[in-house]
């Protein structure tokens, strides 16, 4: 497939059916739960061991994870959040793909049978459908016989990077105020809280599409970081955003993220929170500690995961799907 990266792994040309598939889980569930606490102690490699080494000194407590469960055929959908945009190596400089984003990390772990990243930097839920440039849409990656899927998404449709744009601008502007929140609250109402709502419909159809096409799919819909301080405080000298303008921002995050995690319950879905996991390591942090880049970015692209935010998204990743999902 064009712009896309699959792989193959084990003897995967031979795909079990659904019912084969559903019986090869529960028997590794059962044996998952008969050897108890050592099923327990099988490790995520490198992924949990690079995530622990950038925790600060006492927070060293990252969960170990086994592989339980068998994947036949993983599909990664998504945005630049997921493609792992700027971070070596890029595999398709076109949609700014990493070969060490979290989707490709998760398949190192987990050995599905086969494995196809189609995440592309500036994705919208209409490149799920639709091209995207040169790049298919992203469901022609989806077959019967998908039983794994993430998705990233959602963040380009509320226009997130444009959002920054301006409040970098109003914020150089008007340091002490909220300019931005001024801004996109002229008529009385939060305008990006609307656009958000507005999204959900969005969010539904796109769960929809995947369980369509994959229809025995374990659907994973992963929120986005943390990329401001969660305490509100702001770093002018990193990025130029008002004081007031800092919280709000966050919280705009958080509704999105929000958002997102009610479309997943509703729609067949499973959420996965990275924010929380990511508090701490927002761009305003020093290199080392930050899992976001700032503006003047080093490891990655401005304003996005870098290595090791996606080793740590990968890492809450692993700890959702190699176990069973709960009916």
């Amino acid at each position: 497939m064009p712009g896309s990266r699959s792989v193959r792994t084990g003897s995967a040309s031979l795909r079990p059916s659904p019912a084969r598939r559903s019986r090869g889980r529960l028997r590794l569930a059962v044996r998952a739960g008969a050897t108890g606490v050592a099923a327990g102690a099988l490790a995520c490699g490198s992924v949990t061991s690079a995530v622990a080494a950038a925790q600060p000194d006492g927070a060293r407590s990252a969960p170990q994870h086994g592989a339980a469960v068998g994947y036949a055929h993983y599909v990664a959908l998504g945005d630049s959040y997921a493609s792992g945009a700027g971070i070596p190596e890029q595999t398709d400089q076109n949609c700014a793909r990493s070969d060490r984003n979290y989707p490709s990390l998760v398949a190192a772990q987990l050995a599905p049978g086969s494995f196809t990243d189609v995440t592309c930097g500036g994705a919208t839920t209409e490149n799920m459908t639709g091209p995207q440039g040169t790049a298919p849409p992203q469901f022609d990656a989806l077959t019967e016989d998908t039983d794994l899927v993430s998705v990233t998404i959602g963040g380009n449709d509320i226009g997130f990077g444009g959002i920054v744009a301006r409040c970098v601008v109003l914020g150089a502007l008007v340091p002490n105020g909220s300019p931005c929140k001024a801004s996109y609250s002229l008529g009385g109402e939060d305008e990006l809280a609307a656009r958000i709502q507005e999204k959900a419909a969005r969010i539904d159809e796109v769960l929809r599409g995947i369980h369509e096409r994959s229809p025995d799919a374990r659907v994973v819909v992963v929120g986005y970081p943390d990329l401001l301080p969660d305490d509100g405080t702001n770093c002018p000298e990193t990025i130029p955003m008002a004081k007031g303008d800092t919280p709000w921002l966050r919280d705009t995050e958080k509704r999105l993220n929000g958002m997102l995690a009610e479309r997943a319950a509703a729609g067949g879905a499973e959420y996965l929170d990275t924010y929380g996991p990511t508090v701490g390591h927002d761009m305003c942090k020093p290199q080392g500690t930050r899992w976001i880049e700032p503006l003047q970015a080093v490891d990655a692209a401005g304003v996005h995961p870098n290595a090791l935010g996606h080793e740590a998204m990968a890492g809450a990743l692993l700890g959702a799907v190699s176990t069973p999902a709960r009916r």
